[in-house]
Formats: structure tokens, sequence, C-alpha cells
């Protein structure tokens, strides 16, 4: 997805909290007692860098109200390790749900921070013995280690690709099965999903996810939304490099900007129409 415009957004997004959830989302508030929509995510849910994210531009349109539960960086590890966020999805008369990456959730090879899950805590035994040469304590963020380890070893990579592939389905059903509302999954991304599904670079987000996958979480999901087609189909919608607010001026990757948000609220109104109202 991409940034539109060249300045700065400046205007920090309203925070909240709902129910239980020991999380803070992104404003404004929504009252939870009438029917809503829910949307759980990461970074580009959330909508940063942008004034209306796509879960505010659908309110707009449609009058149904939209409860934004993106959190930047989050994985599959902040949405399952929230009680109170998975019930808050299970009152929704519909959840959206954004694909999220597959490196960023702890496994059998290494954990993650609970709720900024693309940081890397610490390898466990497996990584270490198929590892033996690298020194895990260099790194901070889980990209940055799983692109060393590529470097180091392309085959013995594999082993961990396939293992963090493995996690990331088993979390992905398991995080469906507990949010007892209808879900629409969301490939919300640059990349095409049938390509770079197994390199971990930056522009390849989300990182080891491929259709195939995808696909077999679709069963257990009432639709499947590819906007990232859309957005890179759609008119003047372009992607361009990140910039950043404050002293943020080095964004990880590229994120939705404003032009993209719109293109993602416009390929989801119809389908969450049919959902709502069937």
């Amino acid at each position: 997805m991409s940034f539109h415009g060249k300045g700065r957004w400046k205007a920090a997004p309203e925070a909240c909290r709902y129910g239980a959830s020991k999380l803070a989302f992104r404003g404004p508030k929504r009252s939870l007692t009438n029917e809503y929509v829910a949307f759980l995510g990461g970074t580009e849910t959330y909508g940063k860098f942008v004034s209306r994210p796509f879960a505010q531009g659908i309110e707009a349109a449609t009058g149904v109200a939209c409860v934004n539960l993106g959190q930047p960086n989050a994985g599959i590890d902040v949405m399952l390790g929230d009680p109170g966020l998975t019930r808050i999805a299970s009152g929704a008369a519909a959840v959206v749900l954004q694909v999220p990456c597959a490196a960023n959730l702890s496994n059998p090879f290494y954990k993650v921070h609970s709720r900024r899950n693309d940081r890397f805590l610490r390898a466990e035994a497996p990584l270490r013995a198929l590892f033996p040469e690298v020194d895990f304590t260099e790194f901070s963020f889980t990209r940055h280690m799983l692109m060393h380890l590529h470097t180091v070893s392309a085959e013995r990579f594999d082993d961990v690709r396939q293992g963090l592939k493995q996690a990331w389905s088993d979390g992905m059903r398991r995080l469906i099965a507990e949010i007892r509302a209808p879900v629409i999954l969301l490939w919300c991304s640059e990349r095409d999903l049938d390509r770079d599904d197994d390199r971990v670079e930056a522009r390849c987000e989300p990182v080891l996810v491929g259709r195939e996958m995808v696909v077999a979480l679709q069963r257990h999901a009432v639709a499947f939304v590819e906007a990232g087609k859309v957005a890179r189909d759609g008119q003047g919608v372009g992607f361009h490099p990140p910039y950043a607010a404050g002293g943020e001026r080095d964004a990880p990757r590229d994120l939705p900007g404003q032009a993209a948000h719109d293109a993602v609220a416009e390929a989801l109104i119809p389908v969450l129409a049919g959902v709502l109202d069937p």
C-alpha cells in the first residue's frame, strides 16, 4: 500500500479503550451497545499516518458503527493474547480480519513480545541448534533476524519458514474459532498474493503468507477480500515510499496512504453489505 502527498501527518489519533481489553485503540470511541462491525489487524488497520482509516471511511459511507481494533505491529499473538479483544469482536455483527504476517508470532523456533509482535525476544533450543553459529542477542526485530538467517543458510532457513507457516495456520484457525461472529479476511498489501511468499523483505508484507495458506482458511470465514489488488488497479492509486510524523522519520515499510485506504473501504463495503443484510 502507499503514502500519498509529501507533507507529514501530524495529528495524533485519539486513543480509547473498550470493555475488558488491556489494549488502547485508535478512536474516536464507538458504542458497543448497538450493531457494529469490528476491524482487527495491524498497522494498516490502525491507519498509521492517515487521518481516515478504511474502517472510518466505511462508517461514513454506510452509517454502521465501525470499531477500529487495529494495533500497530500486531500479529496473531496480540489478538489471541487479549480475551477482552476477542470478546469485543465476538459481539460484532461482522469482523474484518486483516491477514497478518507469519514472522511476528511466537513459535517453536523463537518468542516475540506479547504486545509488539515484531519485537524478537529470544531464540528457542531448536533454532539455536539449527543455527549454532548465530548470536541471537544481536537481534531486536523478527524480520532482521530472519533475513540474516536466510543469508547464513537458505537451506536451513527453509525449516524455519515451514515452521512459521504452520504456526501461522494453527494460530489463524484458533483466532477465527474464538471470534464468534462472521469473519471477512482482508488482504491489505501491495504484494500480489501469488508472489514472494517465501521472502522476508519489507516489500513482501505480510511476509511468508501465500495464497495456499489463505485459501485453507477461507472455509472458516464468510468472505475474502484482496484489497491490495483493488488499490493497485484503482485510478491514481500507486505506491510511494513512506513518510512519518514527528520523530518517526524512517517508517519500516510502505504503508497505505489515504487514497489506498479509501480504495480498501470501497472494496469492503459491498462485501459487508452482503454479510450484514443477506
